[in-house]
């Protein structure tokens, strides 16, 4: 298996025109007849950056895709309400008219809950699914909606206030700080050796954007999505779970049984990491990607 505590540099991209907006992407590896490319979609506030390693890592055995939601990125930051209806279409719309073959969607957090509705809600689009820490409300449960760290940080007293712009872009120019970057990823990573200056700079840069303010607003202000346990009953494709067990945001095993009340056929595996283990425990994480779909999807 490839090791990659030694990569760092994040692959070049392009630019796809949906729906009148910029959106990146990055593409690794050479399409297989037997195997179905991959596609990799970030958390809130993350890229397509925060898979590098993965992109490394799997592009020998499959052609790996990797793409900056609407509102992230270096994708556009239009002003508009950003719900998983919206990022469900962005991610089917993609694998339709770019990819051209049905993908394996692999999320993280946000990410996750967005492939999710793209996967049970598009069933064209989508080969395989793996969730890694996948956000999302269920349906009378007290998990919180995708933006699960942001009430972390606030309470749920603060959130009306927050609603205002002036007040959400008070709060934006305090939590994009990097120092407040920095801490957050501190708290969510079990490895403090994986926060690095690059990572932070990853994440801090885009906060720059025109727009990003915006985006960061509408965080406050669009309804819940479609519920999981909803989007569970529609999924025909086969289910990876990947947790990173020691996540302060999700408790990975309270949340694994909920999936497994509505989709017990699925396979998963608890990981010595935090929120996000693609990026921390790299190695371990693609080498579990490559052998679930090399079992379970090959053509």
């Amino acid at each position: 298996m490839q090791t990659l505590t030694s990569y760092t540099a994040p692959l070049p991209g392009t630019y796809w025109q949906w729906r009148g907006h910029r959106i990146y992407y990055v593409r690794a590896g050479e399409r297989h007849s037997q195997r179905p490319p991959l596609l990799l979609v970030h958390g809130f506030g993350a890229s397509t950056d925060h898979w590098r390693k993965n992109l490394a890592g799997l592009c020998q055995d499959f052609e790996v895709w990797a793409i900056d939601l609407l509102g992230f990125g270096r994708s556009a930051k239009p002003q508009l309400a950003y719900s998983g209806d919206l990022w469900r279409d962005q991610l089917s719309d993609f694998v339709t008219q770019v990819i051209r073959q049905p993908a394996v969607l692999a999320g993280n957090s946000l990410g996750g809950y967005a492939s999710l509705c793209a996967a049970a809600q598009s069933p064209d689009t989508a080969a395989g699914l793996i969730l890694i820490n996948s956000a999302g409300p269920f349906t009378q449960a007290q998990t919180a909606p995708p933006p699960e760290p942001l009430k972390k940080l606030l309470g749920q007293a603060s959130q009306t206030m927050f609603r205002q712009p002036w007040a959400s872009f008070l709060l934006f120019q305090y939590v994009r700080q990097k120092s407040m970057i920095r801490k957050t990823l501190q708290k969510v990573y079990l490895d403090q050796s994986a926060v690095t200056e690059q990572l932070v700079e990853e994440i801090y840069r885009p906060s720059c954007d025109v727009g990003a303010v915006q985006v960061f607003a509408s965080v406050f202000n669009t309804p819940q999505g479609e519920k999981v346990d909803v989007l569970l009953s529609q999924l025909a494709c086969p289910l990876l779970l990947l947790w990173g067990e020691a996540d302060p945001w999700i408790n990975a095993r309270q949340r694994s049984a909920k999936f497994r009340q509505y989709c017990p056929q699925l396979a998963e595996y608890f990981l010595q990491a935090g929120h996000c283990p693609h990026d921390e425990v790299p190695d371990a994480v693609n080498g579990l990607i490559r052998a679930w779909v090399l079992e379970k999807l090959m053509a």
